[in-house]
Formats: structure tokens, C-alpha cells, sequence
């Protein structure tokens, strides 16, 4: 296999056979292929695309990269969920406590921040001393004592993805639907799930711009999913204003355990992506007749405290400390920073639009995200957001708080240029379309 000839090849359009790809995928996995040929093929994937029998031999590929975890020892229905990436998408923090405590098993291995979007892990790795980095047995343990484990990608899971993930967040090979999926469902498909349900971003703030192009990677990924006899499940949702009303790291972790605590004041659009997700989850983890029923159980459990005392266990057994949850908030060490809105908008009344991709990059400004592979991520990082559009609004009043560890942090005067340029006013209250746009399942799109 001479790495070379394969760039080459993707590079003329021409198709790489099974062999071919898991060859490269091993040889990169050994460190016997260097990043810079492996960002040249990725850059010519993105050029050129990948067909579907070269996008399911690189999911193989990369599934098989490492070990692929059997939890048949263990009770229950295993059932996961993803998010293609979002700005303010926090639902994972909420979903998978929730799920966990109706009855299903949710072992959840998720990722990093990638480009403007944030990583679940980064938002979990913010609760003082919490670690994701638990070992395949401890991952186990875990989740026959509790139900729910929510790590980071371990050496044994899926090594390949771990290493692309990195490359394609710094060398601009994010935005592709075919390593898109194969990077999901490769971790999905190694880490013993009997079932996945998959949340489908859509618009300005998510890597699929337009409807068309999220809704061919739905497609994608489920048809990986059924392909491998794993139950798939797609929900196709709005991604223009950011989710809730925080983005970055310690931020929404703090508007999650809100929303577990069943505090939802203006996080209608949370907790209904959050509701809807974990109905189908109950349903094919069989701990619900339908998603509806499931639906209804997921806020029966947020109501009655059980979700949020989910969350707190798995937080302790993980090595966090539940005592910092119990009043989230603001934290002590943070700096913040008030952007108000500006004299302009005297004659406007009303927040008319706000772009979640220009949120999404004032969040990686003020450090919640990486623009280098070798960047540290701040733990407090992040955007409280006071409107949001269709609220009433006059000059002066606060739009956003900005988060960061430094009162003297630089980053706060790029961030805070960044913030306002992403509102815009009206004299009118503005249409606010649907959140839940369609569902995808036995391959056909069946309208949300």
C-alpha cells in the first residue's frame, strides 16, 4: 500500500476499493502513514466524495481499527444517541441521564469540539475533577452498576476515528458527508449499542448548511446503521439560532442541570429536541410501546427528580464532585464580560434573527473551542445569552454575558465585536420556524 497512489487516485475521482481503505486506515492507525499524507487524502475525500461502498468499507475500517466491545453480559437494551454538531447543543447532558433513568442502558462515548460547534466532552471535562477517560473495564463496571457512562473515545474504541477526529477538526476537512459518517458510526457501531438514535443539525450553525445535504447524511448514517443490524433512528433538526440560551463549556452545563431540575424557564427548545430524542430512544431500547409513550415518560422523569439524580450519580461515580451542580450558575473563578445592545436598535423592538455560526465562533474566541490541535480548551468559557429572536429589546439592555477564567482575558474584545455583529433588530416580532422539521426510519422520512 504506497499512501501516495491512493491520494492520487481519490484525488482524480477515481474509487478506492475495501482493501485499499483499510489498509491506509491501519497503516495511519500504526503511525506508519504522518498526518500530512492523511490530510492530503482527507482534503481530496472532501474534493472529490466518497461513493457508498467506499464510505461503508471506511466506517469498517475505522470500527475495526480497534476492539469492538461485546456488553451482552450486561441487562437491558444498550441505546445511544449523537449529534451531528451544533451550537448551544447541550442535550446530550440532559438525554442521557434521562434515558438512563427510565429504565434503558446508555453507554455514551462521545467527542471533542470540532470547528464552531462544541464537544460534549469539553462541556463535561468542565465539572471540577470529572474524568471521560475511563478505561473499557471501568466503562463496564460502570454501566452494570448504574446504567449510564458518558467517556471519550478509549485507545481500544475505535483509534482511527480518535485520530482523524483531531486532524479534521485543524486542516479544514470537517464538512464532508462521508467522513462525517463514517466518524460517527465507526465509534457508534465499536461500542456495543443495540440501538442509536441520531439528531441531524440543520442550517447556519450546523455543518449541513442546507436541507438537502442533512438530509442525505441521515440517510447515510442510517442506512450504516440497519447495514450493520443496528436499529437507526434520524431526527432532522434546526440549527440557525443556537440552542438554549448558552454555548460553550461550563455555561451549558450549568443550563443542563437546569433543565434536570426541571427549572425550563427559556429552554422550550431544549428540552423539546431533548423530549422527542428520548422518546425514540425508550421506544427502540423497548422500554416504551412508542415514541410518544417514551416522550411521556422522559418528562415524568425530569419532573419527578430522577433524571437529575441519574446525572449526579454517574457524575460521582466518574470522579466529579455533584456538590458543584446542585446551584450551577455563574462560577466564582469566572470573569464575565456584559455585551449590550447597541443604541441602533431605539426604533427595532425586537431581536429579529441570530446567527448561530458567528455564536459558535465567539465562543471558540473566547476559548471554549480549538483552532490548533495542541490548544487548551478554558473550562469557563462561554456565552450566556439574555434575547434571543423574537424577544423584546431596547438600547442598553444586556444581550449576552461572555465567560472566560481571566477578567484581563484579551479574547473578551474580539469576542464581544463578534457577538453583536451576530444579532440583528426589527420593528416586528419575527417568525420562528419549526425546531423539528422530520424523522427518518426504515428508509423513508416520515414529517416530524
Amino acid at each position: 500500500m504506497d499512501p501516495t497512489d491512493l491520494i492520487a487516485q481519490k484525488r482524480d475521482g477515481r474509487p478506492l476499493d475495501a482493501g485499499a481503505l483499510r489498509a491506509l486506515v491501519d497503516a495511519y492507525t500504526r503511525n506508519d502513514v504522518p498526518d500530512y499524507q492523511m490530510s492530503a487524502f482527507l482534503m481530496a475525500t472532501v474534493l472529490n466524495g466518497l461513493n457508498e461502498d467506499e464510505t461503508a468499507a471506511l466506517t469498517d475500517a475505522m470500527t475495526r481499527s480497534g476492539d469492538v466491545l461485546d456488553l451482552s453480559d450486561l441487562p437491558g437494551a444498550h441505546v445511544d444517541k449523537h449529534s451531528t454538531g451544533g451550537v448551544g447543543d447541550k442535550v446530550s447532558l440532559l438525554l442521557a441521564p434521562i434515558v438512563a433513568s427510565c429504565g434503558a442502558t446508555v453507554p455514551m462515548i462521545s467527542g471533542r469540539g470540532l470547528g464552531h460547534t462544541g464537544g460534549t466532552l469539553d462541556k463535561l471535562e468542565s465539572i471540577p475533577g470529572l474524568r471521560t477517560d475511563l478505561s473499557v473495564e471501568q466503562y463496564k463496571r460502570q454501566l452494570a452498576e448504574i446504567g449510564l457512562v458518558m467517556i471519550g473515545q478509549t485507545d481500544e474504541i475505535a483509534p482511527a476515528d480518535r485520530k482523524l477526529y483531531a486532524l479534521r477538526d485543524v486542516t479544514a476537512t470537517v464538512e464532508s458527508i462521508p467522513l462525517i459518517a463514517s466518524s460517527i458510526m465507526s465509534k457508534k457501531l465499536a461500542e456495543g449499542i443495540d440501538a442509536l438514535v441520531l439528531d441531524v443539525k440543520c442550517g447556519r450553525g450546523a455543518f449541513m448548511k442546507t436541507e438537502p445535504r442533512a438530509r442525505r447524511l441521515a440517510e447515510t448514517l442510517v442506512s450504516i446503521g440497519e447495514r450493520a443490524g443496528t436499529p437507526t433512528v434520524a431526527l432532522l433538526t434546526r440549527m440557525d439560532v443556537p440552542l438554549g440560551r448558552t454555548a460553550g463549556n461550563w455555561p451549558e452545563v450549568a443550563e443542563s442541570v437546569r433543565g434536570l431540575q426541571d427549572d425550563t424557564e427559556g429552554l422550550d427548545d431544549v428540552m423539546d429536541v431533548t423530549l422527542a430524542l428520548a422518546g425514540e430512544m425508550l421506544a427502540l431500547a423497548g422500554a416504551a410501546d412508542t415514541p410518544e409513550d417514551g416522550r411521556r415518560q422522559a418528562a415524568d422523569a425530569v419532573r419527578s427528580g430522577a433524571a437529575f439524580e441519574k446525572f449526579l450519580e454517574m457524575v460521582e461515580a466518574q470522579g466529579g464532585a455533584p456538590s458543584t451542580l446542585e446551584t450551577p450558575g455563574a462560577r466564582e473563578d469566572a470573569a464575565v464580560r456584559t455585551v449590550r445592545a447597541p443604541g441602533t436598535t431605539a426604533d427595532a423592538g425586537f431581536v429579529a434573527d441570530l446567527d448561530a455560526l458567528a455564536v459558535g465562533r465567539t465562543a471558540l474566541a473566547l476559548g471554549a473551542g480549538r483552532r490548533e490541535m495542541a490548544d487548551d480548551v478554558d473550562p469557563l468559557a462561554g456565552i450566556v445569552l439574555h434575547k434571543k429572536p423574537g424577544e423584546r429589546v431596547a438600547p442598553g439592555q444586556p444581550l449576552a454575558d461572555l465567560h472566560a477564567q481571566s477578567s484581563g482575558n484579551s479574547r473578551f474584545d474580539e469576542a464581544e465585536r463578534r457577538l453583536l455583529d451576530a444579532f440583528s433588530f426589527a420593528g416586528e416580532e419575527p417568525a420562528r420556524p419549526p425546531l423539528l422539521m422530520d424523522r427518518y426510519a426504515d428508509g423513508a422520512w416520515q414529517a416530524e
